[in-house]
């Protein structure tokens, strides 16, 4: 299903490139209308009402619509085809926060809640409206398969069946012309009833077809789509887009639809309506569908393109600049590196100096510790300090005492007795020690 481009109205204007025939089957006859669109007119090449189709041979009538579009030099184009009301179900489906490409399954997930045909097998088709809102127009396969063998019995090619509020919907935006403030239009329908279109911001889109006073209907319109009560009714081919040239038969007053349903058909990707005719039945020959896909392929690769040498370029640039600030501070970086190393080792050389010098204050702490320690009548010949280790020999009345005192001071731990003797006065010890690591 093609989605409407995201482009401004002045864009969609220069891209509207086509040609289109719609057909809406009415209750009796076929109404035929052709169109070509171009960026600066739309010229509405031709009409043609086909008189009790459903009686006559299709071949017959067929071999008429065949002859109308050959007179205007259109034989090759395929039709879209706007079928009855009664034979599409449509509803609007709100799927906020889907993206394009998740839509239609999305849809098909809840499609079975949507129409009131049970097993029936179904075809259906849709296109995006606003908000998140998408339109979707469902129909019996059977009664779809039964228009397709009767316009293939005529030899009609046939691209696209549509509905009502789909045709319309394409065929406003064509050229950019949508309110968002709301609207009713009416239209005489090829029936005599009159058929309503709408819009509102509270229902995109409402279409309905009345036997009623018009200004009952646009009473009812006004209900639906929640617009006050006061808003004036507007003329359905107002609406659409003002054909240039437009053939007398052609009145859009008394019946716009098959107008509205070529212009859908003309440009299809500047303007989708939901086709529920199956692929496998969908006929293209008109190769002006492709202009704006070539146009905008075409725009698409030259702005790659600029893009990827500009990238390139700027790239190079940088660099260049990037290597010069890099030759211009190099200078400066190795010497602030230089600097940093001799930092580094002056600061070694000082902290080296500090603590040789507090490493004096130590010693003479543990040698006054010491000293405070080993109390007469015992006395030391012998006191070898090191960083680690104290050996302290001498001698004393008695040795184990010594070594509880040894381990209770904040200097030492770990004391073990190296040697032990008696001597006359009383015992003679040589001890090591572990210093306390501060």
């Amino acid at each position: 299903m093609p989605v409407a481009l995201p482009i401004s109205a002045d864009v969609r204007k220069l891209l509207a490139f086509g040609s289109g025939v719609g057909i809406e089957i009415g209750a009796a006859s076929l109404e035929v209308v052709a169109a070509r669109v171009r960026p600066s007119r739309i010229h509405v090449l031709g009409r043609l009402t086909i008189q009790d189709f459903a009686n006559r041979p299709a071949a017959q009538w067929g071999s008429e619509y065949t002859a109308f579009l050959k007179s205007m030099g259109i034989g090759h184009l395929s039709a879209t085809v706007l079928l009855p009301r009664r034979e599409v179900i449509v509803r609007q489906v709100a799927l906020p926060g889907v993206t394009g490409k998740d839509v239609e399954n999305a849809i098909r997930l809840q499609l079975d809640t949507l129409h009131p045909y049970g097993d029936e097998d179904v075809t259906w088709g849709w296109s995006v409206l606003t908000g998140g809102v998408v339109m979707v127009g469902i129909a019996r396969r059977s009664a779809v398969e039964r228009y397709v063998e009767l316009f293939a019995e005529a030899g009609i090619a046939i691209s696209s069946f549509t509905f009502s509020a789909a045709a319309v919907h394409a065929a406003i935006r064509l050229n950019g012309a949508a309110s968002g403030q709301g609207f009713v239009a009416l239209s005489r329908a090829a029936s005599g009833a009159w058929e309503v279109y709408g819009e509102s911001p509270s229902r995109p889109v409402f279409s309905a077809e009345f036997d009623l006073a018009p200004q009952r209907a646009v009473v009812l319109a006004l209900s639906e789509l929640r617009l006050p009560p006061e808003t004036e009714p507007r003329r359905l081919q107002d609406l659409l887009p003002s054909p240039a040239v437009n053939p007398v038969e052609n009145d859009l007053s008394r019946n716009a639809l098959p107008y509205a349903t070529a212009l859908a058909g003309a440009c299809p990707r500047l303007a989708p309506s939901a086709n529920v005719l199956p692929p496998e039945h969908r006929r293209f020959s008109s190769r002006a569908v492709f202009i704006p896909t070539m146009i905008l392929a075409a725009m698409l690769i030259l702005v790659a393109a600029a893009t990827a040498l500009y990238s390139a370029w700027a790239d190079r640039q940088y660099m260049r600049k990037l290597n010069a600030e890099i030759a211009r501070w190099e200078p400066r970086a190795k010497r602030a590196a230089a600097l940093e190393s001799d930092a580094r080792r002056l600061r070694a050389r000082a902290e080296l100096l500090d603590h040789f010098r507090q490493q004096t204050r130590i010693d003479l702490d543990t040698l006054n510790e010491l000293t405070r320690l080993v109390e007469p009548p015992a006395w030391t010949n012998l006191i070898d300090i090191t960083r680690d280790t104290v050996r302290l020999g001498g001698e004393a009345p008695q040795v184990a005492p010594l070594v509880k005192i040894l381990d209770s001071s904040p200097f030492f731990e770990g004391t073990e007795t190296l040697t032990q003797g008696r001597t006359g006065a009383g015992e003679s010890f040589q001890f090591r020690t572990n210093r306390r690591k501060k």
